[in-house]
């Protein structure tokens, strides 16, 4: 009964959300070593990019949430898959799809694929963990707070 009671407390406080959202980008000088590889920071700053601009468009800027609210979204967890070349030039597009809303998480489904012919580059997961920003420069987990939920669940409509 514990294990069962556990699972549905679980399952209350998330909330699902069919979100999608992509863009196009080029691959810069220095994204790729001269055989296509990806170098892995790389990756990273593609999709941190197109969530960044997700949240733009959805009206709550992350520079509105750093620079007034003095919190975050960060990286939490992440898990991401090289599949295929990109080299200096390639239009890629990368998307993310939210997977789940946790209390304080933001669970992302990441992918990146070429332009032309639409062969997968890179794909994984990235977990992002709501955070204040405290006075000592530390990180404390908070709530989603109901702001950005509603902004997101308005960007999908």
């Amino acid at each position: 009964m514990r294990i069962l009671r556990s699972c549905l407390i679980i399952a209350l406080t998330e909330i699902i959300m069919d979100i999608h959202y992509e863009t196009t980008i080029n691959v810069n000088w220095g994204d790729s070593d001269p055989f296509g590889l990806v170098y892995f920071p790389r990756m990273m700053a593609w999709f941190n990019d197109t969530e960044h601009e997700l949240f733009r468009r959805a009206g709550y800027p992350v520079n509105k949430m750093v620079d007034e609210d003095r919190t975050a979204f960060v990286m939490g967890k992440i898990e991401f898959r090289f599949e295929g070349p990109a080299a200096y030039g390639d239009r890629v597009i990368t998307s993310i799809d939210l997977e789940k809303v946790g209390n304080s998480t933001l669970h992302w489904r990441c992918k990146a694929v070429q332009e032309k012919g639409g062969a997968i580059i890179t794909q994984g997961m990235a977990t992002r963990i709501y955070a204040e920003i405290l006075e000592d420069g530390n990180l404390a987990s908070r709530p989603i707070p109901e702001i950005i939920l509603q902004a997101l669940e308005d960007f999908t409509k």
